[in-house]
């Protein structure tokens, strides 16, 4: 049996970086799923298919190929072959990805896949139902959480990082429809699991999330072993 460990939680809070860099320390596979649900936008956008149009975006689904590749600590995302990790990462797929996160047929798609890579190896995997519906039985399950505002600050610094032009207030209002779509829709809405452990980084820094995270880990592992 594979160890999973479970990371959920809104964008923004952090836990792509945190969930990297406890795959680094930990020698635990890096599964990001939300990239997943990225390549479904990307590839809609690219076809000019609205979140509306159900039967065009299951035909869309059929032949759609997403691999994630990871590659001495980073983590490749492939479209149908392409590299499209930055492609993924535009303000336009973040405006329309929880869109198609909520269609019934695209999660249909994508869980059984995030499953089959979990099942096969020793994971961290983050993404917003990861404890609740990918494996509710994981191992370890942390929802990881803070503010709007924090979260909006940091994915402003992040744009303007990658030289991507938006406004802190653009910003904020997308990070606030997104959690509204994402916690309101009938298909896996983002909640936390009753047995996740909840770590609010909004005063946190990067270092003391891994390690509060990297503790729960250990004394889970030493649990396992005594069991």
């Amino acid at each position: 049996m594979s160890f999973v460990v479970a990371i959920d939680g809104p964008a923004g809070c952090g836990k792509g970086t945190v969930t990297k860099i406890i795959a680094e320390k930990t020698g635990l596979v890096n599964i990001d799923t939300g990239s997943m649900y990225r390549c479904v936008a990307l590839e809609a956008l690219r076809r000019n298919i609205s979140s509306e149009n159900v039967k065009e975006l299951e035909k869309m689904l059929e032949n759609l190929d997403i691999k994630l590749i990871n590659n001495n600590g980073n983590q490749k995302v492939l479209l149908n072959g392409e590299d499209v990790s930055k492609d993924i990462r535009t303000p336009e797929v973040d405006s329309v990805v929880a869109k198609f996160a909520a269609i019934k047929a695209v999660r249909d798609k994508l869980t059984p896949m995030q499953r089959k890579i979990g099942e096969k190896t020793d994971s961290i995997m983050e993404g917003r139902d990861i404890g609740t519906v990918v494996f509710p039985n994981a191992d370890v399950k942390i929802f990881l959480d803070c503010s709007l505002e924090e979260r909006a600050r940091r994915r402003y610094k992040q744009n303007q990082e990658k030289g991507i032009s938006e406004s802190y207030e653009e910003v904020l209002s997308s990070i606030i429809e997104r959690h509204k779509l994402e916690t309101e829709r009938e298909i896996a809405p983002f909640v936390k699991a009753e047995d996740a452990i909840l770590v609010d980084s909004t005063n946190m820094t990067i270092e003391e999330v891994v390690n509060t995270i990297l503790q729960i880990i250990k004394e889970k592992k030493l649990k396992n072993r005594m069991d």
